[in-house]
């Protein structure tokens, strides 16, 4: 879908290499843009997506390394800004729900430390590391940042309440990084609802057909229904700035 003129601008997707960001690096790469792609340095799907992107004439590169790491996100962020030349626009995708099933509310015991200490550690502060290290170059570019939230953030308890709480954590995180970049840069988040993408969280087939009926649009999001909105953030949305889109087909309407 080609709708920005991206030529000479450049981006950075946490996240990138399958789902909601890969699906957002090749929308920005179709509109002209370099893509840093970032992925695990373990994870095959990474230079895989790098690759089909190159096939299909486009710029990009591959940015190896865990936001979930303080020194390893610095480093990455630093070295994809510098291979790309300028960085435009950064997309804070990456995240994790750090279970494989979901964990309702009132099952606390199975809220450990270490599910808290993983899903801050990637959801919330991979968030802060990344900007934070990517704040000069988005200054200097009069750039914009996209934070991929949840609707586990606002009124939907998710794959569990650490994970919510870390969303919710990415929405007030949000605000405050639009009051600290402004003016040079503008700083919005996605709330994402059922989205059909890979992901660690294990759905069986009946809640996923619930989720659709339940949403207004009767169906789940796809990782390009996102992408869409995440692009525009970036590249468009010229005074818009600290806030979240919901993006989850009116799933949380219908809820209520």
């Amino acid at each position: 879908m080609i709708r920005y003129d991206l030529k000479g601008k450049t981006a950075l997707v946490t996240g990138g290499a399958s789902g909601i960001g890969l699906a957002t690096a090749t929308l920005l790469a179709a509109n002209g843009c370099k893509v840093a792609v970032n992925h695990l340095a373990d994870d095959p799907r990474g230079p895989e997506a790098v690759e089909k992107l190159r096939a299909a004439g486009h710029e990009a590169i591959a940015a190896p390394g865990n936001v979930g790491d303080a020194a390893d996100c610095e480093r990455m962020v630093d070295a994809a800004a510098r291979e790309l030349g300028r960085l435009d626009y950064l997309a804070n995708n990456a995240g994790t729900p750090g279970t494989r099933t979901q964990i309702p509310p009132k099952e606390l015991d199975r809220i450990t430390e270490e599910l808290w200490e993983t899903v801050l550690r990637v959801n919330l502060l991979g968030v802060f590391r990344c900007t934070k290290a990517a704040a000069p170059a988005l200054k200097a570019a009069g750039g914009a940042v996209v934070n991929v939230a949840s609707i586990a953030g606002l009124d939907s308890p998710g794959s569990s309440m650490a994970y919510g709480a870390t969303k919710a954590g990415v929405i007030s995180m949000t605000k405050n990084l639009a009051r600290a970049l402004a003016p040079e840069v503008r700083v919005n988040a996605v709330a994402p609802g059922a989205v059909d993408s890979p992901w660690m969280v294990e759905w069986t087939e009946e809640r996923r057909k619930a989720s659709a009926e339940k949403a207004l649009l009767k169906r789940r999001c796809t990782p390009e229904d996102l992408a869409e909105v995440m692009v525009f953030l970036l590249a468009g949305a010229a005074m818009v700035t600290g806030q979240t889109v919901v993006v989850d087909g009116g799933l949380t309407l219908e809820a209520r």
